[in-house]
């Protein structure tokens, strides 16, 4: 079973302690939840699995958080069957502690009117920015994500390209419930995103594990 653990080419006093594992994932979490709001907060939407339940969020009003917990489920077999028990748990627990956050945090956290344009282009910026940490870690929010780094350890394919893909493919389908104006600069928060991690997030660039 191949895992996105410290392996052969990572030398062992480069590997990340558990203790920055931790504060990584809490980092990571918490700049993709603002940059949820930031894009909730306009009507948009995102790709993978939040992309998702932002769509199925906006066409039945059930919580964003619950939606993306409940969505995440069936890609753990992937994780654990392809990356590993490291890998698997924690992104379990970054994805549960999103769900969770993103249920808590209109609570303090209040954002007024943002204009599409910078809704989409920040929002994107923050969530790459998040992405990017927890990707360092050896860790995604499931979904497209485990997907993206299972293609990049075998294929050599890298993340940011592979989720952009799908990601256009499932902002396309938000055209159901958002207007094609919201979609379009859905889009555009996307494109940043991903150009963040197709920046940042090569193979064999980051050699910590």
């Amino acid at each position: 079973m191949t895992t996105l653990a410290t392996t052969p080419s990572t030398p062992e006093h480069l590997a990340h302690s558990r203790t920055e594992d931790v504060l990584a994932l809490c980092t990571g979490v918490l700049l993709v939840s603002i940059g949820i709001a930031f894009l909730a907060s306009a009507g948009l939407v995102t790709g993978g699995t939040a992309g998702m339940a932002f769509v199925l969020h906006y066409a039945t009003g059930i919580g964003f958080g619950k939606l993306f917990f409940m969505l995440n489920l069936p890609f753990y077999w992937l994780g654990l069957r392809r990356l590993g028990w490291g890998f698997t748990l924690k992104t379990f627990a970054a994805v549960a502690l999103l769900s969770a956050l993103t249920e808590l945090q209109a609570q303090f956290l209040h954002i007024a009117a943002l204009p599409l344009p910078y809704a989409a282009v920040a929002g994107g910026l923050i969530l790459g920015m998040g992405f990017l940490v927890l990707f360092r870690h050896r860790c995604s929010l499931g979904g497209v994500g485990i997907l993206a780094l299972y293609l990049q350890e075998r294929r050599g394919w890298r993340a940011g390209k592979v989720q952009m893909a799908v990601d256009c493919a499932i902002v396309a389908a938000a055209l159901v419930t958002v207007e094609p104006a919201r979609v379009l600069w859905s889009v555009a928060g996307a494109v940043v995103l991903n150009l963040i991690l197709a920046m940042n997030h090569k193979p064999g660039r980051y050699v910590a594990a």
